[in-house]
């Protein structure tokens, strides 16, 4: 419950500091202040279970280890985020402290999405979380692809949530017991019902917008690729790994009694988010274009934790938030210092800036999920996940067929640091500093960490 306050008031607070003062160092620190408060009022909850503001009398609301746990990793990755791309974020526009507040109202729909208790605030935490997002998205008026990229993702997104209140207005006239308390949604061990049957259809529409799962994927490339290259970093991170755990609270509160009944529908989402997704990997030559398609593949292996919902896919489900979000920050940071986006702007890049490539690198090797990274135990757990179900164990193998071709697109942007000559100079030793490299190690050397000692982080859960 604090993160909901904290994350709100920090927010509010950040919209007046343009008007406090014009020092953009000032309203970085403020903002790097608040969601320091943000994880540690969160980590307070999680260890003591003492909230500062309760709504438990309400039922509306409801925490326990695994949600703050999860929160703490957004948290966590959203501070690494704003050390690492602060300063970028004041560059993109004059209104600084207007970026910032958005960005914490982001994280406020983030932790309504964690811990909602009834369907009415799912589709709260959804809109808060994601109407923000068509604002950042669009926030470079100077470029048209961006403001296009807005228009889109605003029209996609109203649509989708016109869904999602469909479908919550099926579950609530099909449930006997007439409430929208997902703990109060008894389906039993029977048939489905019909209006609750469609009603989930409604859900896993509506859902796998806000996740960008095939085939509700279509508007993910042309946002990340349209919005500035610091938001895009933020929204397919924090915002999409929200999803996925509103999705997983979902299910396993509402329909996780029939889970025989649904599990084929999301086997098929996830086999079609891996297959467009990486197959159209392939042919990128812009890396940030590569990786606003591979990071609809990443939905599907957390889409596993959906179609799992056991022990293995919880704990999954947040060491893949980490090691994803720190590997796509960290690229996206690097994007973000070069003057070519294509595969050619890499060319020569360990010669020129050795440590940089270094990073790069271990980012890519763990969102292929090679051993000693995150993203390998990241995936192991999503896929051991599958198997403790007893069903559908060709998913595994196809999931595993498909982190093999990721392999093909990752290895490429390698290949050109190390193995291609350098045409130009892409980074400036002017934009690459000392901070800025000291958190690209800080990111790899935890990227590593949690490759070998998950427990680090998954110990939290069982608090």
């Amino acid at each position: 419950m604090n993160a909901i306050i904290f994350s709100a008031v920090w927010g509010i607070v950040m919209m007046f500091s343009g008007i406090i003062t014009k020092n953009k160092i000032t309203i970085r620190n403020l903002a790097i202040a608040g969601i320091i408060l943000l994880f540690v009022v969160n980590a307070i909850e999680l260890k003591t279970g003492a909230a500062f503001f309760s709504f438990r009398g309400m039922n509306l609301m409801h925490t326990d280890s695994f949600s703050l746990s999860f929160l703490a990793v957004m948290f966590g990755c959203t501070l690494l985020y704003f050390l690492l791309s602060g300063s970028d974020i004041l560059k993109v526009g004059e209104h600084g402290g207007e970026y910032f507040a958005l960005l914490f109202f982001v994280l406020c729909g983030v932790a309504l999405s964690a811990t909602f208790n009834t369907l009415l605030l799912l589709f709260l935490g959804i809109e808060i979380m994601t109407i923000p997002q068509y604002i950042l998205t669009g926030a470079n008026k100077q470029n048209l692809k961006g403001n296009e990229a807005a228009l889109k993702y605003f029209l996609m997104g109203a649509f989708s949530t016109g869904i999602l209140l469909m479908g919550i207005a099926f579950i609530y006239g099909g449930n006997s017991a007439g409430s929208f308390f997902i703990d109060a949604i008894n389906l039993g061990q029977g048939k489905l019902p019909v209006m609750l049957a469609v009603g989930l259809v409604f859900l896993v529409v509506a859902l796998g917008f806000k996740v960008s799962a095939a085939p509700f994927h279509f508007w993910t490339p042309d946002v990340y690729d349209g919005a500035p290259t610091v938001f895009t970093s933020f929204i397919s991170t924090i915002a999409k790994a929200a999803g996925f755990f509103a999705f997983v609270r979902l299910f396993q509160h509402v329909f996780g009694s029939v889970q025989d009944q649904w599990q084929v529908l999301i086997a098929i989402l996830i086999v079609a988010t891996l297959l467009f997704g990486n197959i159209t990997a392939i042919f990128q030559q812009s890396v940030k274009r590569m990786l606003a398609y591979s990071s609809i593949a990443q939905a599907g292996f957390l889409m596993f934790s959906v179609f799992a919902l056991n022990d293995w896919g919880r704990e999954g489900l947040v060491l893949y938030s980490a090691a994803y979000s720190l590997a796509t920050m960290g690229l996206f940071g690097i994007l973000l210092k070069m003057n070519d986006y294509t595969l050619d702007g890499f060319n020569g890049l360990a010669k020129h800036q050795p440590l940089i490539a270094l990073t790069a690198t271990i980012f890519l090797l763990s969102l292929t999920g090679i051993p000693l990274t995150a993203g390998f135990l990241g995936k192991f757990y999503m896929l051991v996940a599958a198997v403790q179900t007893g069903h559908h164990f060709w998913l595994v193998i196809v999931a595993v067929l498909f982190a093999a071709i990721s392999a093909y697109y990752y290895f490429r942007v390698i290949q050109a640091m190390y193995f291609k000559p350098m045409q130009q100079v892409s980074i400036s030793p002017a934009d690459a500093g000392r901070g800025f490299k000291l958190m690209l190690v800080v990111l790899a050397v935890l990227i590593i960490v949690l490759g070998i000692y998950p427990e680090l982080l998954l110990g939290w859960l069982y608090h």
